[in-house]
């Protein structure tokens, strides 16, 4: 069976509240902070490196389709022209 102890019962960790110190001496909403910070110089910067926007309008949606083509017509033109070298004679 079990005995009856005289020991005090044991104390319940304190609740997680946003002045919890939890790192560094940091409390948590100091880290939470901090991360978010990254986290959104990170997205800043994949921004700026790649050119992510997305079109507003359907207008700039058929624009830039409109440019696409036109771009693709135009490489594959310039795959037809001949090399300079073929187009000019070298006198000599």
């Amino acid at each position: 069976l079990s005995q009856a102890t005289t020991a005090p019962p044991k104390k319940k960790p304190d609740p997680v509240t946003s002045e919890t110190v939890v790192i560094w001496g940091l409390r948590l909403w100091q880290v939470i902070g901090i991360f978010a910070i990254f986290v959104l110089a990170v997205i800043i910067t994949l921004c700026c490196i790649f050119k992510c926007r997305i079109p507003r309008t359907r207008k700039e949606i058929e624009a830039r389709y409109a440019q696409r083509q036109a771009a693709k017509t135009y490489a594959d033109k310039l795959d037809t022209v001949p090399p300079l070298n073929e187009l000019t004679e070298i006198p000599g």
